[in-house]
């Protein structure tokens, strides 16, 4: 299961993703979590989709995950650091209030170092993260000025993109400057996972 995407953890921590995807399912049923179509999919379409991130993550003390919705990747991401990065605090930016409520209630049963902000990204303070995470979010022309916001300069930007990733890097291309690597998502061949260091606005 995870371990397919360079991934391994304990059987402790499947039983915990696990318990999110219940949890998300469940919840589903009552505010907009996740698409109700993906629902019997959820560990393919959100769970592995979001889990696969962690193996380009660099070692993080803080990380800030942007619009964070129903937990992807954010949760995912707490979950695997639980194990395999414990020191790591997790930041959840959300305005979503149903959002929120769900999002502090997985933290509180799945006893993650997470915490929840219930703010628009742009009004919450500057978060001074090693890593900011996106999935399904915005464009990266969007998503780039909330990033330099709550990113160290040093740090990374790990963003998850469909298949329009190509034409939203190149419409930034002489308004941003940074070191960029792609990965093929291993559960859609047409998405990217970028890691994104070194972020600037370009001279």
């Amino acid at each position: 299961m995870i371990e397919e995407i360079g991934v391994s953890v304990s059987r402790e921590t499947i039983q915990h993703l696990e318990a999110f995807a219940e949890l998300t399912a469940k919840w589903t049923a009552k505010i907009n979590l996740i698409a109700k179509s993906t629902v019997p999919d959820i560990w393919n379409r959100h769970i592995i989709d979001s889990a696969q991130a962690f193996q380009y993550a660099d070692s993080p003390k803080h990380w800030v995950d942007i619009g964070s919705g129903g937990g992807f990747p954010g949760i995912v991401m707490a979950i695997i650091a639980k194990e395999l990065s414990p020191d790591t605090k997790f930041t959840l930016i959300e305005s979503d209030a149903r959002k929120c409520t769900f999002l502090r209630t997985a933290i509180r049963e799945l006893g993650l170092n997470a915490y929840v902000i219930p703010q628009r990204i742009e009004k919450a303070d500057p978060q001074d993260a090693d890593i900011v995470s996106a999935r399904a979010l915005a464009s990266i022309a969007d998503l780039l000025p909330m990033i330099e916001m709550h990113l160290r300069p040093t740090g990374q930007a790990l963003l998850m993109k469909g298949r329009t990733y190509a034409e939203e890097l190149n419409a930034v291309r002489g308004n941003w400057d940074f070191d960029l690597a792609e990965y093929t998502s291993i559960t859609e061949p047409d998405s990217r996972i970028l890691s994104l260091k070194r972020i600037a606005r370009a001279a």
